[in-house]
């Protein structure tokens, strides 16, 4: 048999070590709460500079690649600033940010192109550049979902050329009916300064664009 006071140390010993124990829980959730945070917080670490980088280092290598032949690839202004002349020559030197770099995975047999004012069928996805969970950069838009393209089920999406971002625009104008492009968008022609949609500040972006039909504004 137990004595009182052994059964009243016995209680507090037990109170003691569950709380203990409790602290020791909740000091754990703490610290991952705090860890999970952290690591939202890195997902984009210095993403300007990363991003301001990666444009550099793609403009550059894409130049290379052009003029060592490669015809696949293609450096495009801006469609807002095309035929713009302002040097004594005619020429006039834009930035790289002020263009979009195309891979031409696919030639269509279309003839003709969309212009601004026309309204699009295309398949498209897009995504960021790779981060530090998203690897293979995270996909923010599909008009397909998030798995792999499958042309029997894929659905193209219907969207004015007039209403997307600068550097979205830019290519749907340069493509033809069946082309295949990944299109690389500096910041500057997509969301610049701007969060939408879960898209990060100064984030370029990466479209895999299919062009399936266009059609004028008066010719529905």
């Amino acid at each position: 048999m137990y004595s009182l006071n052994q059964i009243k140390a016995s209680l507090r010993h037990s109170l003691l070590t569950g709380f203990v124990m409790l602290g020791l829980m909740l000091s754990a959730g703490l610290l991952t709460s705090c860890t999970e945070d952290n690591n939202e917080v890195e997902e984009f670490a210095d993403w300007k500079a990363v991003n301001d980088k990666y444009w550099t280092n793609l403009y550059n290598e894409t130049k290379q690649k052009i003029a060592n032949g490669d015809t696949s690839w293609k450096i495009i202004l801006n469609y807002s600033y095309q035929n713009q002349v302002h040097n004594a020559d005619g020429t006039q030197t834009y930035a790289p940010e002020k263009h979009i770099i195309v891979h031409e995975l696919e030639k269509g047999k279309g003839a003709g192109v969309p212009l601004f004012t026309d309204s699009v069928h295309v398949h498209y996805q897009g995504r960021l550049l790779p981060s530090t969970t998203y690897t293979s950069g995270l996909i923010f838009d599909s008009s397909w979902g998030f798995t792999d393209f499958n042309a029997k089920t894929a659905r193209p999406a219907q969207m004015r050329v007039s209403k997307v971002v600068d550097g979205f625009a830019t290519a749907l104008q340069n493509m033809h009916i069946g082309d295949h492009w990944v299109v690389y968008v500096p910041y500057q022609l997509g969301y610049g300064n701007r969060e939408v949609k879960g898209v990060p500040t100064y984030s370029n972006l990466i479209f895999d664009l299919r062009l399936h039909s266009y059609y004028r504004a008066n010719n529905k």
